[in-house]
């Protein structure tokens, strides 16, 4: 019998598998990192709380910023969420949920370490569409679940201007 966090986490999954199937890039540039990572810093100043943002494509790091009031261990929770979508193509926070669905940890499912993983919200697929997941767009500093709906709703936002500029 399901738990109520496994039924809680099961339910989440459908919105997070939707929320990468919208949310894709046509192409993704240098340029386009740099301004949505601009765009989640701007977005993270009223949670007034320290955050690392980072942008990585094919492995290299294109975007990097740490509030003032970082630490390292906030650069080792990029790094592990980012090995977890490039490694499941899926979202740190979908793969928290996953697992938490079906009652496992990350290790027990997937024979991992999950010093090497996190599956915690905050790193996002950086997809291009019908290409496929290209990099990550990673936030650490907030609650895992504030994390992921920064990225989501600043990704969001971006793609929203991008179509606009297009039409003008």
């Amino acid at each position: 019998m399901a738990t109520a966090d496994q039924k809680e986490a099961k339910a989440l999954l459908s919105t997070l598998l939707e929320q990468e199937n919208r949310l894709q890039f046509t192409s993704f540039s240098s340029e386009d990192a740099l301004q949505l990572g601009l765009s989640i810093i701007d977005h993270a100043k009223p949670f007034n709380k320290p955050i690392v943002v980072d942008i990585t494509v094919a492995g290299h790091q294109v975007f990097r910023y740490a509030m003032q009031g970082t630490c390292p261990d906030n650069g080792e929770w990029v790094a592990r969420k980012n090995k977890t979508v490039m490694r499941f193509g899926h979202s740190s926070f979908y793969m928290g949920c996953y697992c938490a669905s079906q009652g496992k940890t990350l290790e027990e499912k997937y024979h991992v370490q999950e010093k090497e993983y996190a599956i915690h919200g905050g790193a996002f697929p950086l997809i291009i569409k019908d290409v496929g997941v290209i990099g990550t767009i990673t936030v650490s500093g907030l609650a895992q679940d504030a994390d992921h709906a920064l990225v989501v709703s600043t990704v969001e936002q971006y793609l929203l201007g991008q179509r606009v500029r297009s039409f003008e």
